[in-house]
């Protein structure tokens, strides 16, 4: 396992086991409050500290895809990154709630690479592990990326 340092890669660069680690970010109540208008979700585990007790959980539980959309976005502000093109989908799961005032961050490993028929580009499959404060596992999954070599 090597640990990317600074800059940004592109497929030659890396190799199968190299690992990014993203900074960490806090999910706030004001940002699952931004999320709900923005994504029209609702859902009362969200909007409702009581509702989210009455549901069995401590407090307001952030969207799954919020704390997904947030664990992209410190993928591609990291000091490492990838000289990307294209995200080619995820395949994701959700292990654990992410409550109002968690902090997550990811450790990303390829896990594969893939060449393309276009010499300058490349397939990436990135597998994320995300954990929050405690270092409990919260999300997890895999996303393919193209980019370039």
């Amino acid at each position: 396992m090597r640990i990317l340092p600074p800059g940004f890669f592109g497929f030659d660069d890396v190799r199968t086991g190299d690992v990014i680690e993203t900074e960490a970010a806090r999910i706030s109540a004001d940002l699952i409050d931004s999320f709900a208008a923005l994504s029209g979700d609702h859902f009362e585990i969200h909007m409702s500290q009581s509702s989210a007790l009455a549901h069995g959980f401590p407090d307001r539980v952030a969207h799954g895809l919020l704390v997904l959309s947030i664990i992209d976005g410190l993928k591609n502000t990291a000091s490492a990154q990838f000289k990307a093109i294209a995200s080619l989908g995820w395949s994701w799961s959700f292990c654990a709630p992410v409550l109002a005032g968690d902090t997550v961050g990811a450790r990303i490993t390829i896990l594969d690479k893939r060449e393309t028929k276009k010499r300058d580009r490349g397939i990436l499959t990135l597998g994320f592990k995300v954990t929050n404060q405690r270092g409990e596992l919260v999300q997890d999954g895999q996303n393919k990326l193209m980019v370039y070599r």
